[in-house]
């Protein structure tokens, strides 16, 4: 497909590599007879894959479909992405399954020999434990590919050199390593591996560099890597290890489902000190603070070496705060999207638990789009950016991450904006996540926000990705308008959905429009963005349209758009509600008692 090509290196072992002319770009990691050990993903999703070794130099790839309702299809893309895609028998829609480019690691040898590469790390790439940047100055730019060369000579080459130093080199373990290239196949036990290496200095088990190193999030091998004696004491004096522990019978909300346990090594995440992070926000005073929610108070910081942070601090009375840090660190460590916003690292000490993300200049979307003066600032030419970024982060979530996101929570408190005014999805305490044949899942502990839940969620505790474009479509409303949902006022409807399909059945709907963004040239492009709404906040979830069909929609990919349906949460005042009314309302005229407001 263009410069790039497809197929199984059969040296040594087996391994599925895609190259770019004749370098490689992408390496599956080895085939242990069950699974490729360097595709970070649930094996589920590539179920009925094999490789063949016929032991005579024959190495091929066999497919059996382990679901006989489906068809599935491996694309080469022009840009050199493997993309496994899957289509119910029943219908004509194509869903993407699986894809090679999760993230930057995935490109072969990106940190370079002897460097490893954790797409959760900021910068993603680091030398491993004993050594040091090759060119130091090329490495802080961000050019990792010169790699990195030993800090101290092993035991077998100090006695050589006539070093009085002679103590025994030893191994630091490294747990779900995708393991370097050109590795050679042995069978021994752990111990008599460790005392073969020892007795040689020649044998590294890879011939060459060690290239190609990347941390997976659950698959994976152990790695041992000989280092000299001085750098294990420095280890072992510097390890860290917490393991936050998540059981499907306590926290059910917060398990992968098919799982029994599903555990979060900290380790795996950039840990931050305590004293750090009280210096970086001034003792986290109140000048600093951000914002509370119900994980607990946030706050703004600056690292000593520059960066801005914001740092959400869990509050220690607070028991859903708990819940969500838990649900937070098993998701958003999955994730990585130019739409999201991005997570730097956590700080886990005594009582103390937070996290530490990107800090948001232009903070939440809220505080623009509700506040009159601010809202002048954000022209269409923007607020479209936004939807469409928004959009495409959602889509993300539900289609092209390695996991399925249901987020439970989008509105515009949790749309922040970057210096480019460029949206990033926040706050995934609620999100839930959905196996690949799942289409919904029940709750009796119903968490979100008044004005943006989907009926369907809020009076029976059912949610699912239709759920996330409901509150989408509200979103869109709100945008376009420049008019919060949760607080419309207007003396005939509740809500702004009730008076959108007002001016719809008028052919009225420039009247919904913020004054300040109606311009004619824009006007067809705000005009389909408020139909796109409109089919979002349909009634019943199958008529919702899917996230990927909306952003199509927005996008003018898809140019006919169907009529919509009455939507949810329409109703029209009496005149009993109007009298009484001498206030701005914000019913919506959902009652339950289970829900948590936010």
């Amino acid at each position: 497909m263009g410069s790039f090509t497809a197929g199984v290196e059969p040296l040594n072992i087996p391994q599925v590599f895609i190259w770019n002319g004749s370098r490689p770009y992408w390496r599956s990691g080895p085939w242990d007879g069950q699974i490729l050990t360097g595709v970070d993903v649930k094996w589920i999703y590539l179920d009925g894959l094999n490789i063949v070794d016929d032991k005579e130099g024959t190495v091929y790839i066999t497919f059996a479909y382990p679901d006989s309702g489906f068809f599935y299809a491996y694309v080469l893309t022009p840009e050199g992405i493997l993309v496994e895609t899957s289509r119910d028998k029943r219908n004509e829609d194509w869903k993407r399954v699986w894809t090679t480019k999760e993230n930057e690691c995935e490109i072969y040898g990106k940190c370079g020999p002897f460097g490893h590469c954790n797409s959760r790390d900021s910068p993603i790439c680091s030398c491993l434990k004993g050594y040091e940047p090759k060119h130091t100055q090329e490495w802080n730019r961000g050019n990792w590919t010169g790699g990195c060369v030993r800090k101290t000579p092993l035991q077998s080459e100090r006695t050589k050199n006539g070093s009085e130093e002679a103590k025994v080199d030893g191994f630091l373990k490294l747990t779900n390593m995708k393991v370097p290239d050109f590795a050679e196949q042995s069978y021994a036990l752990e111990d008599d591996c460790r005392q073969q290496c020892l007795r040689n200095c020649s044998a590294l088990w890879w011939s060459g560099d060690l290239i190609d190193i990347q941390k997976l999030s659950s698959t994976g091998a152990h790695l041992f890597i000989r280092v000299a004696h001085s750098e294990i004491k420095q280890a072992k004096k510097g390890k860290i290890e917490e393991i936050l522990s998540f059981n499907r019978g306590k926290f059910s909300d917060l398990s992968v489902p098919g799982d029994g346990v599903n555990q979060v090594k900290l380790e795996e995440l950039p840990l931050i000190d305590f004293n750090k992070l009280a210096t970086a926000t001034n003792n986290f005073h109140e000048a600093n603070k951000l914002g509370q929610g119900g994980f607990g108070p946030v706050y703004r910081g600056k690292l000593a070496e520059g960066q801005d942070i914001a740092v959400k601090r869990l509050s220690r009375a607070s028991t859903q705060g708990l819940e969500e840090f838990m649900n937070e660190v098993v998701v958003i460590s999955k994730l990585q999207h130019r739409n999201l916003v991005r997570l730097i690292g956590c700080c886990i000490e005594g009582d103390e638990k937070m996290l530490i993300y990107e800090f948001m200049p232009n903070k939440s979307l809220d505080a623009s789009l509700f506040d009159p003066v601010k809202r002048q600032f954000l022209d269409w030419r923007t607020r479209f950016k936004i939807i469409e970024g928004i959009g495409r982060g959602l889509l993300y979530l539900h289609r092209d991450s390695r996991l399925r996101i249901i987020h439970r929570d989008l509105k515009a408190g949790n749309i922040l904006l970057d210096e480019d005014l460029n949206p990033k999805i926040s706050d995934f305490g609620m999100t839930r996540i959905f196996g690949s044949d799942q289409d919904q899942a029940n709750t009796k502990r119903v968490v979100g926000t008044y004005g943006y839940m989907s009926p369907e969620y809020a009076m029976e505790g059912r949610f699912s990705e239709k759920s996330d474009v409901f509150s989408f479509g509200v979103l869109l409303l709100e945008i376009v308008s420049g008019r919060k949902n949760s607080s419309f006022y207007h003396e005939e409807y509740f809500t702004i959905l009730g008076y959108a399909w007002k001016l719809w059945k008028e052919d009225n709907m420039k009247t919904l429009i913020d004054g300040s963004i109606l311009e004619a040239c824009f006007q067809e492009e705000i005009l389909r963005c408020i139909h796109v709404a409109l089919l979002c906040v349909q009634e019943l979830a199958k008529d919702r349209p899917s996230i990927s069909t909306v952003v199509g929609m927005i996008c003018s990919e898809i140019t006919h758009l169907p009529p919509p349906k009455q939507p949810a949460f329409t109703e029209i005042r009496s005149s009993t509600d109007t009298e009484s009314s001498d206030k701005k309302c914000s019913l919506n005229k959902v009652s339950i008692t289970m829900i948590e407001g936010r």
